[in-house]
């Protein structure tokens, strides 16, 4: 289960991790929070924030992967750290003093997404660089472990500490906690990283050749038309938590970062468990669809919950779904590509994970104003198990998956090698 932690380099990368990952869910915490209460608890101005922070993946994702395979992802990771303890400073002093307004969120939102464009995927490919390819989907659920870990720490440390102290501290907190991690990524040996033998230098058409690439691969493409759809309409209650929090039960940022904080219990918890499945072997398309498909049925009926405390316990297993459907599906697409192709392939899959978001923070907004603040679980919930289901169908229609023999009386879904 840890056993990819035996490698120097990605211990140092995890330990980093562990830190920067707590300051990133405070000042997520805090921003959604400040937003809220800057334009006088309006979801659409959430909605807005949302749609700007991810904006950006629309645009620079895909040359990100290809700038990933071009050049040294360690030292592209530490400008880009460098980057984002900025953002995260300007916003804190602003905030601190007191001079902070909406538009400035605005604009500090875009410039984040920026950067998390050109981050997301150069970390994605970089992981199978730290491990080796025998151990990515080990690396993978480790690194959703402590991204999960800090989901259930950070949300709680904001929820209370904005109550006491505001806001921008958090962001201040946020920008010292980037320096654990670029110490780590200063302190790895380059010798031992996996990297492609090849190697690939600059040359004209390579983001048409990734494309193509993957064009080619009809497994790759029904699991990223999975990913979209999921995470464009069904992984919307990061966002609309905050939503149902203030205006369905009244409570105020503690009360949002408790439910936080039980959605990454279910998240953490489905984290180690894809370590352990890890440690054991490859990752299953057929646990990808189980997975989308109990996500979109958990929400559906998260919705339903009557009350406060029974809405946040259905947090819990409907993370542990979440989380299982995203790291099977990261460690599906970094296993099924050649090492040349990792950072182009990565840097598409990050754009139908993150691109949605301009369509799906707007749209939770105009659901929750227009609807009710469940309304995001529901539709939500519904086009996730739709969209299991239809790829499901689609991948047994093309063959690339086979159903058992009907005298087992049992429904599985097998890859086809």
């Amino acid at each position: 289960m840890f056993h990819s932690l035996r490698l120097r380099n990605y211990r140092l990368f995890f330990s980093g991790q562990i830190v920067s990952n707590i300051g990133t869910w405070m000042q997520r915490i805090a921003q959604d929070w400040l937003v809220f209460t800057l334009s006088g608890n309006d979801p659409l101005a959430l909605g807005i924030a949302i749609a700007l922070q991810f904006t950006p993946t629309l645009l620079l994702s895909l040359w990100a992967g290809v700038l990933a395979d071009r050049v040294d992802k360690r030292k592209l990771l530490i400008g880009i750290q460098l980057g984002v303890a900025t953002q995260a400073l300007v916003l804190g002093l602003l905030d601190v003093t007191g001079l902070v307004t909406l538009w400035q969120v605005y604009v500090l939102c875009f410039a984040l997404g920026c950067l998390s464009a050109l981050e997301v995927p150069t970390r994605q490919s970089f992981t199978a660089e730290m491990v080796g390819r025998d151990q990515v989907a080990s690396a993978v659920a480790l690194n959703s472990s402590i991204f999960n870990m800090a989901r259930i720490i950070g949300p709680a440390i904001a929820g209370f500490a904005i109550t006491w102290v505001g806001t921008g501290w958090l962001f201040l907190a946020n920008a010292v906690s980037t320096v654990a991690v670029l110490t780590g990524l200063a302190m790895m040996d380059p010798d031992k990283l996996f990297r492609s033998s090849t190697g690939v230098g600059r040359a004209k058409g390579q983001l048409r050749e990734g494309l193509r690439y993957v064009r080619n691969r009809s497994d790759l493409i029904t699991l990223m038309v999975l990913v979209f759809f999921v995470s464009t309409f069904g992984i919307t209650f990061f966002t609309s938590l905050a939503i149902v929090a203030g205006n369905v039960f009244g409570t105020e940022a503690d009360g949002y970062g408790m439910l936080s904080t039980l959605l990454a219990v279910g998240t953490f918890t489905g984290a180690l468990m894809s370590a352990r499945r890890g440690s054991r072997g490859g990752p299953r398309v057929r646990l990808l669809l189980i997975s989308a498909f109990l996500l979109g049925a958990l929400e559906f009926a998260t919705a339903f919950m009557p009350t406060y405390l029974t809405f946040g316990l259905a947090l819990i297993p409907l993370g542990f779904a979440t989380i299982t459907f995203l790291n099977t599906a990261n460690a599906l697409v970094q296993t099924a590509v050649s090492p040349e192709m990792r950072g182009r392939v990565m840097g598409l899959y990050v754009l139908v994970l993150i691109g949605g978001n301009p369509v799906g923070g707007p749209m939770t907004g105009w659901l929750a104003d227009t609807f009710g603040g469940r309304a995001p679980f529901y539709v939500g919930g519904a086009m996730s198990a739709l969209a299991a289901v239809v790829c499901a169908i689609v991948l047994i229609r093309r063959g690339g998956v086979t159903l058992p023999r009907p005298s087992r009386g049992q429904f599985r879904i097998l890859t086809r090698r």
